[in-house]
């Protein structure tokens, strides 16, 4: 009698267990995959490269980076949304792409709210605006005043259509009056490496990007679009106290799986994403690399989600920024 009443207890649980755990049993079984929808070298990647190895450990399964860069981050995106909602593909998700895109891919083939649970907050960054060395311009009014002499010289590289540094480029070109050329690349590694080189001019990015090349000195940063300067770029003022009023912005990068994923599992990455965001090493590393660890619940970034997708409408459309 004891027995069948187990038995039938332990039934009546798994009935109420979501069907995709009861499908595949305790979470995770099978190495999990942090898609970064561009390629190597931007903050995107460092963010999911910040925190794959401590989560492997905390999941006891392989955690694995898988770099899925090109259409301004859509094949990356389209490709986690069209997972299976089990927590083993995740998308380390950056804010141009997930909240700006959708203003301007109408047929991207994903939608951020109804695509995508929100899983947890990781970091955040400003933009740096950074410079070839070998330019003759050593502070941001040098640079605007060679700018604004010299309309079409110029060129400024972003990570796509839409993304931050796209229409971080398109506000400076606003707030200073000069005629700088847009160049897309596939992400902010390759926009880096031609930044490098002297195929462009000037990137606005987020510092993880450039910040080892600005302390070699490949690269001079004249500014920062933070409202205080950074602990990784002490001697760069910010935009502000080198002359260019109105050009505070940052990025966000976050963690979101596919529509559908059964709560417990979103609760266990979050959790488990929080402890490893609270260690002291992550916070150093982040703060190195010139961004901060920031934590939200998943209903938290759910409904920042939605509040950032409606502003950056607003500031695309204002600025009157184009895929093309």
């Amino acid at each position: 009698m004891q027995r069948r009443t187990l038995l039938a207890t332990i039934g009546a649980a798994a009935l109420t267990t979501h069907p995709a755990l009861r499908a595949q049993g305790a979470y995770p079984q099978r190495p999990i995959t942090l898609v970064v929808p561009s390629a190597p070298g931007g903050t995107t990647d460092f963010t999911a490269r910040l925190v794959a190895d401590s989560l492997q450990r905390a999941l006891g399964q392989p955690v694995i980076v898988d770099n899925k860069p090109g259409a301004s981050g859509n094949i990356g995106n389209q490709f986690v949304a069209r997972a299976r909602p089990d927590g083993h593909t995740l998308l380390v998700a950056y804010s141009g792409f997930q909240v700006g895109n959708p203003h301007l891919f109408p047929n991207a083939g994903w939608d951020p709210i109804k695509d995508f649970t929100p899983v947890a907050m990781m970091t955040r960054a400003p933009q740096v605006i950074a410079i070839n060395g070998n330019l003759k311009a050593n502070t941001l009014a040098e640079l605007v005043a060679f700018a604004r002499a010299n309309p079409g010289k110029l060129n400024y590289a972003s990570s796509g259509n839409g993304s931050i540094q796209h229409i971080a480029g398109e506000l400076f070109k606003q707030l200073t009056g000069t005629f700088i050329t847009h160049i897309p690349y596939r992400g902010a590694g390759p926009a880096v490496q031609d930044l490098l080189s002297g195929q462009v001019d000037l990137f606005i990015t987020t510092p993880a990007s450039v910040v080892q090349h600005v302390k070699s000195g490949k690269l001079k940063a004249l500014a920062v679009s933070s409202t205080s300067r950074l602990v990784a770029l002490p001697q760069v003022p910010t935009a502000m106290e080198a002359g260019l009023k109105g050009f505070t912005l940052d990025s966000w990068f976050a963690l979101y799986g596919p529509a559908g994923m059964p709560a417990e599992v979103v609760q266990r990455l979050s959790t488990e994403i929080d402890k490893i965001l609270a260690l002291p090493d992550i916070k150093r590393r982040a703060e190195d690399a010139g961004t901060s660890v920031e934590q939200m619940s998943p209903a938290q970034l759910g409904d920042y989600t939605r509040k950032e997708l409606d502003h950056w409408g607003k500031v695309i459309k204002s600025a009157k920024i184009t895929a093309d």
